[in-house]
């Protein structure tokens, strides 16, 4: 049975973009502070090396993303290409958008289910803030695969600034690297 699994990264104090994030600068500014711990020595993305590669593939390996229309929005939907998969976007309005791999959805309960459902045996990819915290008010966010950096941004967008109530996680796994401390918890409620 597929899990949905909230990838993020985030500053010590709990950004996940820098300042002045909008659609002409995704991520806000120095955004990818958050991202080099999957940079090669030329500045590429890619898998990196040792136990973090594990992250990586986790990644690649999922059946389905859903992200917010925000956030899809911000990478222009990825091009209607994440590593092959359905991509879910969950939205409001309507709008369909222009890639055929790209489904908008209005409400967490359709999008979980029919995410779920794509990704058939394999995991759910879950991207944005917003989506994170909808899908944990509605019981659906199963585990969370956080990687901390080693920096404070003292400002931008925090990963969750708003919850409905207390959620307990369970520590699955850390991974302790240089870049980042990369931490996989299961929700246990």
């Amino acid at each position: 049975m597929s899990s949905s699994v909230l990838l993020m990264s985030m500053s010590a104090d709990g950004y996940i973009a820098g300042p002045d994030d909008h659609p002409g600068n995704p991520g806000g500014d120095d955004f990818m502070r958050l991202h080099e711990w999957y940079l090669d020595a030329e500045g590429e993305v890619g898998r990196p090396d040792g136990e973090a590669g594990e992250i990586w593939d986790e990644l690649n390996a999922t059946g389905a993303v859903l992200v917010g229309r925000r956030t899809a929005e911000q990478v222009d939907y990825y091009g209607g290409h994440h590593h092959g998969v359905p991509i879910f976007v969950l939205s409001h309005d309507p709008t369909p958008v222009d890639y055929e791999n790209v489904h908008v959805v209005g409400d967490i309960e359709s999008a979980m289910a029919q995410a779920k459902a794509a990704a058939g045996d394999k995991d759910v990819l879950v991207h944005g803030a917003v989506t994170a915290q909808q899908a944990l008010a509605a019981g659906l966010l199963d585990e969370l695969q956080l990687s901390q950096v080693p920096v404070l941004f003292g400002s931008g967008l925090r990963l969750f600034d708003v919850l409905p109530h207390r959620v307990e996680l369970e520590i699955v796994r850390v991974i302790d690297t240089p870049r980042a401390t990369h931490i996989r918890y299961r929700v246990v409620n």
